[in-house]
């Protein structure tokens, strides 16, 4: 487009005003400003820009003027130019220049306006929450705000103008550009770790052209985060609520008016109020006898300790603990944990039950603790092991101090009895006139110093369990008769008695003595004696298998270490050697009596127990060389075999020949019972 020459005819507000315009506009080229005030701020303003200035205009009237603002306001000068000017040259009069102007400030003002408005808008998009990024068609980055300058740690002023992959390299932009397609809500992890969620949109003009791309996105670390702390929140609630489900304890929980918010199963049990009865009603409402601890708590906020009263309309009696429940040093609520007195009443009698029955059950030992490896011990260890399967009255003989009472302990542990009582009785060691009452019992008034309502005795203690009778072979006639009615009729009668009572007690018998010189001399009855013999267990003396001492020594080692606190390791050759010389005649204990001994003379530094230590007497007591021949010992095998035929032999005839209930006692199956008749001829 070519220059417009333009004269400016009046140096007023309107001639500066136009004059102003003309200048913001380069097709418009002023040749002069004409006023005839030289100082009109039109004609200052021409001289700072080197435009010609006059006091006249009829010079500036050429054939290349386009256009003639007349700003006079006078009629007779713009006739004058109305005259004068050349046909092709336009003249605009003042009230047209006036209304221009006034456009023109409009304009100004409506610009104003829209920065004014811009600057709001730039305003409030750096405000909120999320991030906002945009896009050209060329996928430069042209908006950028704060939230986004925060979340993506990248400034503003290193956004705007670049490439979209250059700022944030996992952008999806220049994609939704592309397809034209609005993604919502998805997820983003920004190269700083951050986690995102954003939502894509294509900017389309009014004509339907895709002109950029537009990201919204929000920071969602802490929404993570605090999702997973709800779940946690949520697990430990469900682990919470089962265990209070579960718990054998009432608990009922009230909020801080005391209402009820909250009881378990156990309390429902123990009260017998369901939930319709508590939830939402006053803490008071299951109190019978008494004052709601929870009101009181309340009250006090501190907890309250075993406190005793009756609830439900059973008027339960219970044992009430009670504690606050304080959150931020805000009360909110309380929580009360219920016991049952009958329940703890009725433990106690259980316990009290318990200690009675541990008292009694000293069924000590097993056939682990049993030590020996030579033919003879493990004859006894197996013929003791079959003993433990039947019911079989056993007798157990042997020399003092061979091990009785651990093969008694032993069998009993093996039965079926093990869970019961296992009560032992030294027959010597009680007096021959309290034997009798000890061992079966009397009733009220059988003699002087007899309890009120009699006493129950041994046999009936042992009940369902086993008892051992040490020293059978003291016992007195009549005692004797009483024991083998027991072993017969399984029932005894009390001392000044007369109602039998039936009992189950498996008898396991032992005795030092010559049992059949005895029976011979009338000191012992035959009948007792064959009904004790069933199940004979020769024990033998340590003497007949000292290839066993070693072992049993370090056995006693470890118990008498433990006694005494010591720390002995062992014993040396030379000692070991002197123990397998000596004769022993107080078997198993007599040797535990030396060894226990010897460590007390050990002084605290010795670690190993050696010949120096054991007593010079034994020096007198080896065992002298036997000149006559020794008895022949049957195969291990041979001698179970004989023993088996002797257990199926004497069940067989206690019951009667039935071979179903032969079975049963024996706990083998009847095929099997048939077998073994058959292989040993006593079909």
């Amino acid at each position: 487009m070519s220059l417009q020459n333009v004269l400016i005819i009046g140096g007023g507000v309107g001639g500066t005003a136009i004059l102003r315009l003309l200048l913001s506009v380069e097709f418009f080229h002023v040749q002069c400003v004409v006023d005839i005030d030289k100082q009109a701020p039109a004609i200052q303003i021409a001289k700072h820009h080197n435009i010609p200035t006059s006091t006249e205009w009829k010079s500036y009237l050429s054939n290349d003027l386009h256009i003639i603002f007349d700003l006079t306001g006078q009629h007779t000068v713009f006739e004058e130019l109305l005259k004068e000017r050349q046909a092709h040259t336009v003249l605009i009069p003042g009230s047209v220049a006036n209304m221009l102007i006034r456009l023109l400030r409009e304009k100004d003002q409506f610009i104003r306006n829209i920065g004014k408005e811009s600057h709001k808008q730039e305003l409030i998009f750096n405000s909120i929450e999320e991030g906002m990024v945009g896009i050209d068609a060329k996928g430069i980055v042209n908006f950028f705000n704060k939230s986004a300058e925060r979340m993506t740690e990248i400034l503003i002023g290193d956004a705007i103008g670049k490439p979209i992959y250059e700022v944030i390299p996992s952008s999806e932009l220049p994609r939704i550009f592309d397809t034209g397609r609005t993604e919502l809500n998805r997820e983003l992890v920004l190269s700083n770790g951050s986690e995102i969620v954003t939502s894509r949109f294509p900017i389309i003009d009014e004509k339907g052209k895709r002109i950029g791309a537009f990201s919204v996105f929000k920071d969602i670390t802490e929404i993570v985060n605090l999702a997973g702390e709800i779940t946690n929140l949520k697990e430990i609630q469900t682990m919470l609520q089962a265990i209070i489900q579960s718990s054998d304890d009432a608990i009922s929980v009230v909020d801080e008016e005391g209402k009820g918010l909250l009881i378990n199963p156990a309390y429902t049990r123990i009260t017998g109020l369901e939930t319709d009865d508590i939830i939402g009603k006053p803490a008071a409402t299951d109190i019978s006898e008494g004052e709601s601890m929870h009101l009181k708590v309340l009250q006090m906020r501190k907890p309250i300790r075993g406190v005793n009263m009756r609830v439900g309309p059973l008027k339960r009696e219970v044992i009430v603990n009670v504690a606050p429940i304080i959150v931020n040093n805000r009360l909110k609520g309380s929580v009360g944990v219920i016991h049952d007195v009958t329940e703890i009443r009725s433990l106690m009698k259980e316990l009290d039950r318990a200690r009675s029955i541990i008292r009694t059950l000293e069924s000590k030992y097993t056939f682990d603790d049993i030590i020996g490896h030579s033919n003879e011990m493990l004859i006894s260890v197996e013929q003791a092991k079959l003993a433990a399967k039947t019911p079989v009255t056993v007798l157990l003989r042997g020399e003092s101090g061979t091990g009785k009472e651990l093969f008694a302990h032993a069998i009993h542990s093996s039965s079926d009895r093990k869970y019961n009582k296992f009560i032992r009785v030294n027959c010597a060691a009680i007096a021959e006139h309290l034997l009798e009452s000890e061992l079966f019992g009397y009733e009220e008034g059988a003699f002087t110093g007899a309890k009120r309502g009699g006493k129950r005795g041994l046999f009936e203690e042992a009940n369902h369990g086993s008892i051992f009778l040490d020293e059978i072979g003291e016992l007195s006639g009549s005692t004797q008769a009483m024991l083998l009615r027991v072993l017969q009729e399984s029932e005894i009668v009390r001392v000044g008695g007369t109602k039998s009572i039936t009992i189950d007690v498996r008898v396991i018998a032992a005795t030092n003595i010559n049992m059949e010189k005895a029976m011979l001399e009338g000191k012992f009855r035959e009948d007792l004696y064959y009904r004790l013999n069933r199940m004979p267990i020769q024990i033998p003396p340590l003497r007949n298998h000292k290839q066993d001492i070693p072992a049993i020594a370090d056995r006693l080692l470890v118990k008498l270490n433990q006694e005494y606190g010591r720390n002995v390791e062992g014993i040396s050759e030379v000692a070991m050697q002197r123990l397998r010389v000596y004769s022993w005649p107080g078997n198993v204990r007599e040797l535990e009596n030396i060894i226990s001994r010897g460590m007390i003379f050990m002084k605290a530094a010795e670690s190993i127990l050696d010949d120096q230590h054991l007593p010079f007497t034994m020096m007198t007591h080896q065992e002298p060389e036997l000149n006559q021949p020794v008895q022949e010992i049957l195969p291990l095998v041979e001698q179970i075999e004989r023993m088996e035929k002797e257990i199926l032999s004497a069940t067989l005839k206690r019951s009667n020949g039935n071979k179903s209930k032969t079975a049963k006692q024996l706990s083998i199956s009847l095929r099997t019972l048939y077998y073994k008749l058959e292989k040993y001829g006593l079909a």
